[in-house]
């Protein structure tokens, strides 16, 4: 029977083994941490769920539509939109769809103008009706760039765009390609953002479970890979047909000659517990006026529902990202106060993740679908392959799969 090595148990790997598990191949994930999720990970501590490092699912992703049973990650909805503080203002710029809330939120709103809400309009629009094979090809610019094409004011964008996109893009000059942004913007306009009821480490959960028993192996370090197998830390080797890298971008450039590693964004989020909650809504919270979170949320009402004050098992959870590592707690707890109007100088702290290699950048011009192949019966996946996400992530590790078994035809063939 043909062996098949998939070094990485996150999205891309799970994703490839998934594949090719389904079409008979037989199948060995090595993973180095102690379980399977990658990036994509969420512990419990003291009864509290914290993802490592705040994560949004878009549930209009194309791949996670077609890869997961949405019914069983229960997912729960971010209000579609965020609440923007600026000069001591709390304004909510929600999609009218939303109901009676977002459009008073929208017609009392003082962040932007008419221009700027027609504008936003009409490229949402667009990008909702639009396919996106036309974003694909379509001239990639800078986000920045692209904005201002369509009219967005300079006003506009630093006092909303800037602030939201730094907490999906990881930075905050908007170099990032115009042709993810629309890709990324247009998921949002369709489905809007939603996290699992236990947590984005569902997600791999799910693929895993999907394996036949003990094809996934944790706390195994592959430090060799060779056209018949890989190498293990302590001297172990894992004979194998084919080898599927999916670890992240540097670790993959170490194992595989020739792969170039990212340049990588990263971000440091922390998690409080405050005795009751600041802010009745599940709602996003950016600042306006350019402060060091670059996002806010008060985890347990999206969880548990509006105006429920509980949940992620623990009471009240509220995370806060930075993107400058080195901001200390001090200043985290005074700018989520400020931003929430409230004294955070008495919240608990019960998590910090900072994790430096977080998302692989995509400065403009940024070139979509990067090979999988990498010769000699290796291949390559994960989300610096394609696109900066989860759809990224999953679409990769379907493609590589999809290599080997088109590979596998042909020695097959000619065998």
């Amino acid at each position: 029977m043909v062996r098949v090595v998939v070094v990485g148990a996150g999205l891309a790997g799970l994703s490839a083994a998934e594949v090719l598990s389904r079409n008979g191949v037989s199948v060995s994930v090595l993973e180095a941490g102690d379980d399977v999720g990658g990036r994509v990970r969420t512990d419990v501590v003291d009864g509290v769920r914290m993802d490592r490092g705040f994560q949004i699912l878009l549930p209009a992703y194309p791949e996670v539509v077609r890869r997961f049973d949405l019914d069983a990650l229960d997912l729960r909805p971010f209000r579609s939109g965020a609440f923007v503080h600026q000069g001591g203002r709390h304004d909510l710029l929600a999609d009218p769809r939303g109901g009676a809330a977002a459009w008073q939120g929208v017609l009392a709103q003082r962040v932007v103008g008419v221009r700027d809400l027609l504008a936003l309009g009409a490229l949402s629009a667009r990008d909702w009706v639009g396919s996106g094979r036309g974003i694909v090809e379509s001239v990639d610019r800078t986000t920045a760039e692209e904005l201002a094409r369509w009219g967005v004011s300079d006003r506009a964008v630093d006092a909303v765009l800037r602030p939201f996109l730094s907490g999906v893009f990881l930075e905050s000059s908007l170099s990032t390609s115009s042709r993810f942004f629309h890709l990324v913007w247009r998921c949002f306009a369709r489905g809007g953002a939603a996290l699992p009821a236990l947590g984005m480490g569902e997600l791999p959960r799910q693929l895993a479970a999907r394996l036949p028993d003990g094809a996934v192996r944790c706390g195994v370090e592959v430090v060799g890979v060779r056209d018949d197998g890989v190498d293990l830390e302590g001297g172990e080797r894992v004979a194998a047909d084919f080898v599927v890298v999916a670890t992240d971008g540097s670790v993959a450039a170490r194992l595989l000659p020739g792969v170039r590693e990212p340049v990588w964004r990263g971000v440091t989020t922390w998690y409080f517990r405050p005795s009751e909650s600041p802010l009745r809504d599940p709602s996003l919270v950016v600042d306006g006026d350019g402060g060091l979170v670059v996002n806010t949320a008060v985890i347990s009402e999206v969880i548990s529902g509006v105006g429920s004050g509980a949940g992620s098992g623990g009471g009240v959870l509220v995370q806060a990202s930075v993107l400058d590592a080195s901001v200390g707690e001090v200043d985290v707890r005074a700018e989520v106060g400020k931003l929430y109007g409230v004294d955070a100088g008495g919240w608990e702290v019960v998590g910090r993740y900072s994790i430096p290699r977080a998302l692989p950048g995509m400065a403009a011009p940024h070139g979509f679908r990067k090979p999988v192949r990498v010769g000699g019966r290796r291949y390559v996946c994960g989300d610096h392959r394609d696109t900066s996400s989860i759809q990224g992530a999953l679409v990769s590790g379907r493609r590589a799969a999809e290599a080997v078994l088109a590979d596998l035809g042909s020695v097959r063939m000619v065998g």
